[in-house]
Order: C-alpha cells, then sequence, then structure tokens
C-alpha cells in the first residue's frame, strides 16, 4: 500500500507525462495515464482515482486550493505568497495547504488565468479571472505583488439560497420575509447595499428567484455571478479590452442593449460607474421591479455614492437626485457581523427639504423593528395591489419597537 508521499510522487510523474507529451487532459486520459505508472500496481480503485483527481485538480483545476473551494462552507480563499487564509463566513482564519514554492504558486495562477482566456506575466502583472465553476479570482504577481504572489477567489455557490434558508441561517429575520416577498411582487425598484463581503449578491439572487416565471429577467454585470433559480433569465457580461487595448464593452453599453432585449426586470449587478445614469434612465421609462448592488457602508451614505457614479455619467446634481427618487423606491443594507450576514435594514429613498433632494427613511431596522417609512412602504405595496405584510401594519413613529 503506498502512503501520502508515494501518492504525491505518483501525481508528480503522471503530471509531467502530460507536460511532456502534451496529451488531451481529460477524466479518462488521467485515470489511464495513472494506471499506466509501475507505482500504481498497488494502488486500490479508490485510492487510484484520488491520484487521478489531484493530477486533474493540478492541470486543469484549482491544485491544492480544489479542496476549499468546494467546501460549501467557504466564501473566500486568499493565498499570499504560500500561505492560504480562508473565509467560512465568520472572519479569515489561516490554514495549512500545500502550495509548494513561491513559483509553484505563480505557475498556478498563470495556469488559471490562462484559461480564462487573460494575460498574467511581467508585462500584465495583474488580472481578473472567471474559474470553470464560477469562482472568481483576482491574482497579482510581484514586483507588483512585494510578497506574492497574492489570489484572492470569492467562490461560487452552485444553488442559490431559498429566503426560508436566509431566515433558518439568521440572515433574514422571520417577521421580515414577508416584506421582501412583497417588495419584489409589487415590482418596487430596489438596491442592495453594504460593505464588501456582506452578502449583496446572495440576497439579490436570493430574490430574483421571487420574480413570477412569466417574467424575463436580463441580467447586466461585470463578472456574471448572480445565478438566480428562475425558468427565464438571460445575462450579459463586460469585456475587458484585449491585450492590443481593444475591444472593450462596458457596463453602460450593455445597459442600452439590455433595454432592446425585452426585459421585464433589468438588473445590474453592481453598479460602480457610470452605468448607474443608464439604469436610472431605464427605471424612469417603464421597467418596474429593477434591482442592483452598491457598495455603501451605511443606507445615509447611498445618495452621495449615487450622485458621485451620476456625475462620471454627467448628470448634474439636480438631474441625478430626481431620478434616484423617481426611479428607485427601497435600500435593502446588508451587514457582516460575528454571527454572519445579516439584514440591516430596509430604507426607503424619498424627496426631502426644498431641493428635494433623495434622502433615506428607514422602515425597518433589525433590532429596532419597524421604523419611521413602514406606513409608506405599506402604502407603495397597497397602491400595488400587494397585500401588505403583518410586520407593516404597525408602526412605531421614530422611536423603537419591539425587535
Amino acid at each position: 500500500m503506498t502512503g501520502p508521499a508515494d501518492s504525491a510522487e505518483l501525481a508528480v510523474r503522471v503530471r509531467h507525462r502530460f507536460a511532456a507529451d502534451a496529451t488531451p487532459v481529460t477524466p479518462a486520459a488521467i485515470v489511464s495515464a495513472v494506471r499506466a505508472e509501475p507505482m500504481a500496481g498497488v494502488l486500490g480503485d479508490t485510492a487510484l482515482l484520488r491520484v487521478a483527481d489531484r493530477v486533474h485538480d493540478d492541470l486543469v483545476g484549482a491544485g491544492p486550493l480544489a479542496p476549499l473551494l468546494a467546501d460549501p462552507s467557504v466564501t473566500d480563499v486568499l493565498v499570499n505568497g504560500v500561505r492560504v487564509w480562508v473565509d467560512r463566513g465568520h472572519g479569515l482564519h489561516q490554514v495549512a495547504v500545500p502550495l509548494g514554492t513561491v513559483a509553484d504558486v505563480r505557475r498556478l495562477a498563470q495556469r488559471l488565468v490562462a484559461a480564462a482566456g487573460r494575460r498574467l506575466d511581467d508585462g500584465s502583472p495583474y488580472a481578473d479571472a472567471r474559474l470553470p465553476d464560477g469562482t472568481r479570482l483576482h491574482a497579482v504577481l510581484p514586483p507588483v505583488a512585494t510578497d506574492g504572489p497574492y489570489l484572492s477567489l470569492r467562490t461560487f455557490r452552485q444553488r442559490p439560497f431559498t429566503l426560508d434558508e436566509l431566515v433558518r441561517q439568521g440572515t433574514v429575520p422571520r417577521p421580515v420575509a414577508p416584506v421582501l416577498a412583497a417588495v419584489v411582487a409589487a415590482r418596487l425598484a430596489y438596491l442592495v447595499t453594504g460593505g464588501t463581503g456582506s452578502g449583496k449578491t446572495t440576497l439579490l439572487n436570493t430574490l430574483l428567484g421571487l420574480v413570477p416565471g412569466t417574467e424575463r429577467i436580463v441580467l447586466v454585470e461585470d463578472a456574471a455571478e448572480l445565478r438566480p433559480v428562475h425558468p427565464h433569465v438571460i445575462g450579459l457580461q463586460a469585456r475587458t479590452s484585449n491585450v492590443e487595448g481593444v475591444g472593450s464593452v462596458g457596463l453602460s453599453d450593455l445597459v442600452r442593449q439590455a433595454l432592446r432585449m425585452r426585459p421585464d426586470r433589468l438588473v445590474v449587478g453592481e453598479c460602480r460607474g457610470a452605468e448607474v445614469v443608464d439604469l436610472l434612465a431605464a427605471l424612469n421609462t417603464g421597467h418596474d421591479g429593477g434591482a442592483g448592488t452598491l457598495h455603501a457602508n451605511t443606507p445615509a451614505d447611498v445618495p452621495a455614492r449615487l450622485e458621485a457614479l451620476g456625475l462620471l455619467g454627467g448628470l448634474p446634481r439636480a438631474a441625478l437626485h430626481a431620478q434616484v427618487t423617481a426611479a428607485l423606491q427601497v435600500l435593502l443594507q446588508v451587514r457582516r457581523s460575528t454571527e454572519g450576514r445579516v439584514l440591516e435594514s430596509i430604507s426607503l429613498l424619498l424627496p426631502e427639504g426644498p431641493d428635494r433632494l433623495a434622502g433615506v427613511v428607514p422602515a425597518w431596522v433589525r433590532g429596532r423593528g419597524p421604523w419611521t417609512a413602514a406606513e409608506a412602504l405599506g402604502t407603495l405595496l397597497r397602491e400595488r395591489g400587494v397585500t401588505v405584510p403583518p410586520l407593516l401594519r404597525t408602526t412605531w413613529p421614530g422611536s423603537a419597537g419591539p425587535a
């Protein structure tokens, strides 16, 4: 019986054989190559398949990182040189993973990026890529990465959470779930806001799964991450320029294309540039129920954030605020806590003051219950023919109510 060291040596020998022979890498070819090695004679079927899986990961997968990416509890894998850090939803922890040398990590990064059709070398020392399983990869090489290479991998959940699952794991309080479902049913336009890694995409994925199957969802994303469980979803993904500096397709272009594709729900995966102007224009021309995500540390920061993005698109401040209050109704703020990712608040975007600038008024706040704009949200739902959830039927005008 061979031990772990023998299995590792066998995997290295098979990997070198594929590299030398330029043989097409298929599962069947890998198993045949493993069986052909003299050392494989004492392997049982289980051990042989384990070695074959390891060779496959080394040749076309994520190598030693593959088991972490396959772990459903892992959300992020970060590589600093040869050290690996993992986030399982409760903060980063260092784990022992045999990555080899810095040169091995560099080759792994270059192979993963090249498989996605991108370039990573001394002339282009950083790159974004998407692995075949949907994992998002960002890689930076030395000397830009002072102690690198640095790899940042955001895992991709094959099946989005249902709303009931988010309730069971504590992300969404049970009384609030009907409010979220009502927002979708009423075709209110909403933004999921929060900091990096707070769960914006997760919540948006779940809510898009509540859209009636008779409606067509068009997704516009910088990197394809949204995969709602819905029978009629099409996606458009931005493209960076090639090595000659041409061929880029930006989100603004894609939003305009999406409007010609008969969308019932237009969704921008992440608003972070001038495309917000095109999205607001679309939502103001009869495209109800649109959605997107936006980086914002608090709901109060959202108007200023939208204003900054609108200026990138050449929209004056007053016009931007008028567009925002006419196009968007609801903000869903998510936050990363020690207990995991949680829905922090539900707010309305309403015009305020003599200048009618967009202001954020909370309708529900975690730990405080319904808030100032709860009645206004209920009115919006009622006007659109949607039953008002019990949580919004009693309001606490400006003072804390039950959790």
